[in-house]
């Protein structure tokens, strides 16, 4: 099977075909850099991340390209606000983005290009569509895309210009022929960074930036470009017109959307107020939680944002390192008829784990398969007696490392992530882990098998006295389709 991907521009799934074998030349808008980075900007990093990881997993050269607005309304009136150069602002934030990312676990970009490093060939872009007789010159020094030049405008988010004309209009002061013509090039004003044109000091528009440096590093046709949903229009469309207006041929082959992360159904942005900085919601939960739950939805659809979904996805994360943990606790013996049974299902679940991804990167979907092989693993362990040798082990902590790799999870040990989680400090919660300590495994394991009898039995006051004497020892039981699984509390 090969990877099918959502295409926006088509609004189907299609078959990866990449322009050269084997190799994805990808492209995903990055950040306006005059301000910390909040969850929705995590949320489509960390989109992206998974996708270029799980293309590297099925054998694919990737290149990811991702730029940096770095010159920009919003930076030059932050800039002025604070009284320094707008250079010294964005490297500030460039800066605070690498920091977030890395804490985040995002791998860094092949190429991070900044706008204000490719001036001259945007001007050169704007040359090319005036040659054309697709943008015009208007007086004043500002530089406009005609849209009426460009037959396909719209075909990316499937707004036509009679849809969109009654929402736009001519300002005072603006040379537009239409009121949907976008700028291209803005003239300069008092207090504003500015270079060199043939039509007077001035700087480039947004959507310009990135026609320019996607081409820059990946040519003039390259396979994918991403970014959230809220770019397709105008940014995308607009990137498209001034791209295939000046080439006069098709420039990205697949688009992609990721969706928007939302506080009580409303979309999280920086201009509503309503928005969590990335420094903010690490400071309340680990790396792995915010990527678990972020991925514990497909990529195109919302995800809400609340303390119970974080708890829920931190639960859901302690249950599959609970699994690695028991995983680890070999013991010598026969290995061959638990390997096999491991092995079985290991391949199983790489099978429906690459069927879930190769579907459009169901992330969602991949994560459900993986909580079933490791009720499974659990199943093959208390077969076991909880403690199988490591060989018989492997093939699952095989799993687990494949799927983490590809994830960006599971790369604490065990026990370290539940120590980290019982920060509370001395007082309670030290004197169960010392309860804990006092019953033996082999203890504790008794104790399960007495209260799984008892609720076999029916004795439920049997089976709930045994589980409050676990739980005052600080053990936690954990019961399933597969059976019983218990962990000391952290």
């Amino acid at each position: 099977m090969k990877v099918q991907l959502y295409n926006t521009l088509t609004r189907r799934k299609e078959t990866l075909e990449t322009i050269e074998p084997d190799h994805v030349k990808m492209y995903v808008c990055g950040v306006t850099v005059y301000d910390h980075c909040h969850l929705g900007h995590a949320r489509a990093a960390i989109v992206f991340d998974v996708i270029r990881r799980y293309l590297e997993f099925r054998g694919y050269k990737v290149t990811f390209v991702c730029n940096f607005t770095d010159v920009d309304d919003k930076i030059i009136v932050r800039a002025n606000r604070r009284k320094i150069s707008i250079g010294d602002l964005t490297e500030e934030f460039i800066e605070e983005y690498f920091k977030d990312m890395d804490a985040l676990g995002v791998r860094r970009a092949d190429v991070a290009p900044r706008a204000t490093e490719h001036i001259p060939e945007m001007i050169d872009l704007v040359k090319c569509l005036i040659d054309k007789d697709i943008a015009y010159p208007a007086p004043g020094g500002d530089v406009y895309y005609d849209i009426s030049r460009f037959s396909e405008y719209g075909k990316l988010s499937g707004r036509t210009p009679a849809d969109l004309e009654a929402g736009y209009r001519i300002e005072p002061g603006e040379g537009k022929k239409n009121p949907l013509d976008f700028t291209l090039w803005k003239a300069s004003k008092p207090d504003e960074p500015s270079w060199e044109s043939p039509w007077g000091e001035g700087r480039p528009g947004w959507h310009l930036e990135c026609s320019v440096m996607s081409s820059r590093y990946l040519g003039d046709r390259f396979d994918i470009h991403g970014g959230g949903n809220d770019l397709v229009f105008p940014h995308h469309e607009n990137e498209i017109a001034q791209s295939e207006g000046c080439r006069g041929h098709d420039w990205v082959r697949y688009w992609m959307h990721n969706g928007m992360v939302h506080i009580n159904h409303e979309k999280m942005s920086k201009s509503k107020g309503n928005f969590f900085t990335i420094k903010a919601v690490l400071a309340e939960h680990p790396t792995e939680v915010i990527r678990f739950f972020l991925l514990g939805t497909h990529y195109r659809h919302p995800v809400d944002y609340s303390d119970q979904v974080m708890l829920d996805a931190r639960k859901g994360l302690d249950r599959l390192y609970n699994s690695i943990l028991r995983l680890r606790q070999f013991a010598p013996g026969k290995a061959a008829p638990l390997k096999e049974k491991m092995e079985k299902m290991a391949g199983a679940f790489r099978e429906r784990f690459t069927e879930a991804m190769d579907d459009d990167f169901n992330t969602a979907r991949a994560l459900g398969h993986l909580f079933d092989f490791m009720r499974e693993s659990n199943a093959v362990l208390q077969e076991g007696g909880w403690h199988i040798p490591e060989e018989a082990a492997q093939p699952a902590l095989v799993v687990y490392e494949e799927v983490g790799r590809v994830f960006g999870l599971f790369g604490q040990d065990p026990d370290e992530w539940f120590r980290q989680a019982g920060k509370a400090g001395p007082g309670e919660a030290d004197q169960e882990v010392s309860a804990a300590g006092a019953l033996s495994d082999e203890e504790i394991e008794a104790l399960v098998t007495q209260r799984f009898n008892a609720r076999t039995n029916r004795n439920f006051g049997e089976a709930d006295r045994i589980r409050d004497e676990l739980a005052a020892a600080g053990v936690i039981l954990e019961d399933g389709p597969s059976g019983t699984i218990w962990k000391r509390r952290p």
